[in-house]
């Protein structure tokens, strides 16, 4: 019996190292990699998640240019699976992460270089999300930033990018979400994802719940954080709306600025707590500006039209919960 055990044992080591080995993660330089060849279909192709904020920015950005590409679904955790950690996608991409955009079989890594490039390389036809003026392209690029997730460790830039907020901030949702997801499936993320630190806090959601997540101090102390640093970049972001008295980030022109920023509005929709930052008398012009940029035709194409049903139904899973407890209401609402 225990030489069994142990015969079981050891071949289940020598099956990891053999998949390991043909599961080799590490991160990658931002931006274009020519390089690397991958097939294609189409002159641009994009590897994507319908809950993934980056992919969501990059879809918008496709819609607003009126590029025209293929399109290559990914699993994350949060929707099914762990399919970006699979050998055929980890040839895409060894970081793991999406989006990936493919410009003729060359990828181009990292969502914030991705919709620069787009817009370079999207023809003399497509409309115009770049300035010309340099100071003004200076100005947008910081707003780009800003509303830009980055960093294996985001939630450790909340102070300069709201972008980094959003994971602190949709918690709660994971934890609702995690609730359908087998745990042998997030193991899968203790084997191989570079970042293993992330599969350990999923498990933890699934374990905890949404009902006791308000029991989870380090859960607790990164959403309160994470509030508090949203508010700061929304006061940023509702003065610079009143300066230039226009209704975009850059006054009448539609830029890459509002691209970054319109997946920060929706993801607070998701996560239901919008209402912590928006409404009423709260920040009257970036409510204005979240209502303008729910209606162009690019956010119906890039991320209305690919919501996920695992989403859904966690969002209206918190929406329950906060009924029910209303300390978690509470903690929720900063």
């Amino acid at each position: 019996m225990i030489e069994s055990i142990g015969l079981f044992f050891f071949l289940c080591g020598m099956a990891w190292c053999w998949e390991s080995r043909r599961r080799k993660t590490f991160s990658v330089r931002p931006g274009l990699h020519e390089e690397i060849d991958l097939p294609f279909d189409q002159d641009f192709e994009l590897y994507h998640n319908d809950f993934s904020l980056c992919s969501k920015k990059v879809r918008v950005c496709l819609a607003e240019l009126n590029v025209d590409h293929g399109s290559h679904h990914i699993d994350l955790i949060e929707t099914r699976s762990y399919e970006n950690l699979s050998r055929e996608f980890l040839n895409v991409n060894p970081a793991g992460t999406v989006p990936v955009l493919v410009h003729r079989g060359h990828p181009i890594y990292e969502s914030h270089e991705q919709i620069r490039y787009a817009a370079d390389h999207c023809g003399e036809e497509a409309p115009r999300l770049v300035p010309e003026n340099s100071d003004t392209v200076e100005e947008m690029n910081l707003w780009v930033e800003r509303a830009s997730l980055t960093g294996d460790d985001p939630i450790a830039a909340m102070a300069t990018s709201a972008g980094n907020c959003i994971p602190g901030l949709t918690l709660p949702l994971f934890s609702a979400m995690v609730e359908k997801i087998p745990v042998h499936r997030i193991l899968t993320g203790l084997l191989f994802h570079r970042l293993r630190v992330r599969p350990i806090i999923f498990l933890a959601m699934k374990i905890v719940g949404i009902r006791r997540l308000r029991h989870l101090k380090p859960a607790v102390g990164v959403i309160r954080n994470s509030v508090r640093y949203m508010k700061v970049h929304l006061d940023a972001l509702e003065l610079k709306l009143e300066e230039n008295g226009g209704v975009w980030i850059l006054g009448d022109m539609f830029s890459l600025a509002d691209v970054s920023w319109v997946v920060i509005f929706d993801r607070m929709r998701e996560a239901d707590c919008a209402d912590v930052f928006l409404g009423g008398d709260l920040r009257p012009r970036v409510t204005a500006y979240r209502d303008r940029l729910f209606a162009r035709a690019s956010y119906a194409k890039g991320i209305w039209n690919h919501e996920h049903p695992a989403v859904r139904r966690g969002t209206e899973r918190l929406q329950e919960a906060k009924r029910i407890d209303p300390q978690l209401r509470a903690l929720l609402a900063g």
